[in-house]
C-alpha cells in the first residue's frame, strides 16, 4: 500500500505552500481582526487557476483529482481557514454545473468560473432548514419562460459575488416525497429582487462573507434550470457533498497542522523555571498527541479523497469529516494550553485556530448526522472496516 503523494502532487503542494507562506500567513491575523476582505489573496488564487480546480479541462479548468483537491484546502486552511471558504463553495458549485448542467450552461459559465472572472457559491440553507434540506420553503413558480423565485437563504458564501448562484428551490411545493419537487436554479445576483440582507456575525470563519439573502419575486429565465430537468435538485446538490466533506476534512487537517506548528515553535522558545517548556514532560505529551492525531487525520483525509476518485464514498468521506474535524478542535485547544495565558490572547495565532476549528464539526453536515451516514453505509455493505 502506497501512502505517498505522486511527484506531481508533491510539486503542487509545494507551490500551494509557498503561496500560503508568502501571501496569507503574514496578513491573516491583522486582516481577520479588522474585518478586511482578502481581495489580494483572492486575486492571487485566481492567477494560480485555483478557481478552476473542479472545472473540466475542456472548459479551461484544472480538473484536479480528489487528493490534489484536498491538498488545496489543507494548505489554504493552514494559512487562514476563511480563505478556504471562499474557494470551497465556489468549487462545489462548479462541480454541480460541470456534472449536471446542460452543455449550454457549461459553455456559458464554466470558462469564466475557472478563471475567477465569475465566482459562485451554493444557496441551500434557510432559516428553518439546514440539515433537513427537504424542509426548505423557497419556491419557484413557472411563469411563461421564467421562474418567479421567493424565499430566504442563510449562510451563503460569496453571496455578493455570485454569478450565478445555484439555489435549491421547490418547483412543486406539494410533491410527495418532498425531494421529487425540488430543483436547482442558476440565479444571477444582479437580478431584480435578489437582495443581500446582512452579513451574519460569526465567532470565527472570517475573511469570507456569510450572508442572509432574500429572493423577492426574482424572475429567473427558464433556461437557468440546472440540467433542464425539474425534480432532481436535491440529488444534484447532494452529489457535491462527497467532495464537500473532503474539503472540510482537509481544512481540518490544515488547522491541526498550524496548531502543531505554533505549539511546537512556542514550546521551543518559551522558558519557565530556567528551561524551555518543550523540556517539560507535560508539554511533550501535548505536542506528541497533536502530532499523532494530525498524522492520523491527514491519512484519513487522503484515504477518503482517494475513495471518491474510485466511486461512491459516502461512508468514507463521512468518517474522514467527523474524525478530522474533531482532531482540529482538540489540536487547537491543546495548542492554546501549550501557550498558557498567551493562548487566550488575540496577539497569537492559536485563538483564531480554536474559533475556526469549531465550525468544522458543523459544516457540510453535522458530525452527529454524518455518524448516521457512516452507519447506513455499513448496513448497506458499501463500507467495510
Amino acid at each position: 500500500m502506497d501512502f505517498t503523494l505522486t511527484e506531481e502532487q508533491q510539486d503542487f503542494r509545494a507551490l500551494l505552500r509557498t503561496f500560503v507562506d508568502r501571501e496569507i500567513i503574514p496578513v491573516a491575523r491583522e486582516w481577520e481582526q479588522t474585518g478586511r476582505y482578502p481581495t489580494e489573496i483572492v486575486r492571487g488564487m485566481a492567477e494560480m487557476g485555483l478557481f478552476g480546480i473542479t472545472v473540466p479541462e475542456q472548459y479551461g479548468g484544472l480538473d484536479l483529482d480528489p487528493v490534489s483537491f484536498a491538498l488545496v484546502f489543507e494548505e489554504l486552511a493552514r494559512g487562514w481557514m476563511g480563505i478556504a471558504g471562499i474557494l470551497g463553495s465556489h468549487s462545489l458549485a462548479c462541480r454541480m454545473i460541470a456534472i449536471h448542467g446542460t452543455e449550454e450552461q457549461k459553455q456559458a459559465y464554466l470558462p469564466d468560473l475557472a478563471t475567477g472572472a465569475r465566482r459562485t457559491g451554493i444557496g441551500l440553507t434557510e432559516p428553518d432548514a439546514g440539515t433537513d434540506l427537504q424542509g426548505i420553503r423557497t419556491t419557484a413558480r413557472l411563469d411563461g419562460d421564467h421562474y418567479v423565485v421567493n424565499g430566504t437563504k442563510m449562510w451563503i458564501t460569496n453571496a455578493r459575488y455570485a454569478d450565478p448562484l445555484p439555489v435549491l428551490v421547490k418547483t412543486d411545493p406539494h410533491a410527495t416525497p418532498a425531494h421529487t419537487g425540488m430543483s436547482v436554479l442558476l440565479v444571477d445576483a444582479t437580478l431584480d429582487g435578489f437582495q443581500v440582507l446582512r452579513d451574519i456575525p460569526k465567532l470565527g470563519y472570517k475573511g469570507t462573507e456569510s450572508c442572509e439573502i432574500l429572493l423577492d419575486n426574482v424572475r429567473v429565465p427558464k433556461d437557468r434550470l440546472l440540467g433542464g430537468v425539474e425534480g432532481v435538485g436535491l440529488k444534484q446538490a447532494l452529489s457535491a457533498l462527497e467532495w464537500g466533506r473532503v474539503n472540510i476534512a482537509a481544512r481540518s487537517v490544515g488547522i491541526a497542522q498550524r496548531a502543531h506548528d505554533e505549539a511546537l515553535a512556542y514550546a521551543q522558545q518559551r522558558k519557565a523555571f530556567g528551561k524551555y517548556i518543550a523540556e517539560f514532560q507535560a508539554i511533550q505529551l501535548k505536542l506528541a498527541t497533536i502530532a499523532i492525531q494530525l498524522q492520523a487525520a491527514r491519512l484519513m483525509a487522503y484515504w477518503a479523497a482517494d475513495a471518491v476518485r474510485r466511486g461512491r464514498a459516502d461512508g468514507q468521506t463521512g468518517m474522514a469529516k467527523v474524525f478530522c474535524s474533531e482532531v482540529a478542535l482538540e489540536a487547537a485547544i491543546d495548542a492554546m494550553k501549550v501557550h498558557g495565558g498567551y493562548g487566550y490572547s488575540t496577539e497569537f495565532e492559536v485563538e483564531r485556530l480554536y474559533r475556526d476549528s469549531i465550525l468544522m464539526s458543523i459544516g457540510e453536515g453535522t458530525n452527529d448526522i454524518l455518524r448516521t451516514v457512516v452507519a447506513k453505509a455499513l448496513v448497506r455493505g458499501d463500507l467495510t472496516v
